[in-house]
């Protein structure tokens, strides 16, 4: 006998090699891979033309803040398979402009800042960005439920007024001295707010008042009665050719002739008429 063995072609992939990484996720990491290598590029021009003496407190920070940004995108990349292709491309954009923001605070000079208010700066910087990418996901879940021209329309306003406060409460803390803010900055950062929020709360109030209502159902099975029993309360009740429970089977203990019985019907104890009262037999003589 000749024994046949499976052939191998030489340029043929494996199955798994073949499937690869989905081409979002594949820019995704090459876009965190750029912003490492343009971080660390940074990082060594300033070194080497800062004039100031603390550049190794600032090149350790450097050092922590690149691992936390691998990190990050090490857990983008494993959490987005069970996210949609926007979420996994913003996320990523996020943590990007994190970094960005972390390197400037760390090496451009601000005067009168102490080390504590720059951490404290960085920790507003990522509970801002979160915060807002949070609220896209919740804004754009919400404008799927009810689709139209106006709230897309709504959704997109509203992410615009959001972004651009995010942007404009990102520069003072990322540059607190570099810039002399006007009054009328915050003031327009005041009027984004309001504007943002008011346009968050109208999006689900209008998919609560015009979308689909979903609740129907469980209200319609809510109201749907028991099927009825026997006396014994556990046996139920033929149904007739019509639907319909068999009442007649819970009075004479036999279900009605074409109804349908789903169990044997409980035996009930013979009825037997009041044979009044008895007097006893008079004693014999």
């Amino acid at each position: 006998m000749t024994a046949s063995y499976p052939q191998h072609t030489p340029g043929a992939a494996a199955p798994e090699e073949s499937a690869g990484i989905p081409p979002l996720l594949r820019g995704v990491m090459w876009v965190a891979i750029g912003a490492l290598i343009a971080g660390a590029i940074l990082c060594v021009f300033w070194v080497l033309l800062s004039p100031e003496g603390d550049v190794i407190p600032k090149a350790f920070l450097t050092i922590i803040a690149l691992a936390a940004f691998a990190g990050m995108s090490l857990m983008d990349a494993q959490l987005a398979p069970g996210r949609t292709s926007w979420l996994v491309l913003v996320s990523m954009l996020s943590w990007v402009l994190v970094l960005l923001c972390a390197l400037t605070l760390i090496w451009v000079p601000a005067e009168n800042v102490f080390v504590v208010v720059k951490v404290w700066f960085f920790i507003l910087i990522v509970l801002f960005v979160q915060l807002t990418v949070l609220h896209q996901r919740i804004v754009w879940r919400a404008h799927r439920r009810h689709v139209t021209g106006f709230t897309r329309t709504l959704t997109v306003i509203t992410s615009v007024f959001v972004v651009a406060l995010l942007f404009m409460a990102l520069v003072p803390l990322t540059l607190p001295t570099y810039f002399d803010y006007p009054d009328m900055y915050g003031r327009i950062m005041v009027s984004l707010a309001i504007l943002g929020a008011v346009g968050t709360a109208l999006i689900p109030l209008i998919t609560a008042m015009f979308g689909p209502k979903r609740v129907a159902a469980h209200v319609e099975a809510a109201r749907t009665l028991p099927w009825p029993t026997y006396r014994d309360g556990v046996t139920p009740l033929p149904m007739l050719p019509d639907g319909q429970p068999d009442f007649d089977a819970l009075r004479t203990g036999v279900p009605s002739p074409g109804a349908r019985s789903f169990g044997s019907p409980p035996v009930q104890a013979p009825h037997h008429p009041n044979p009044g009262p008895q007097h006893p037999a008079p004693p014999a003589p």
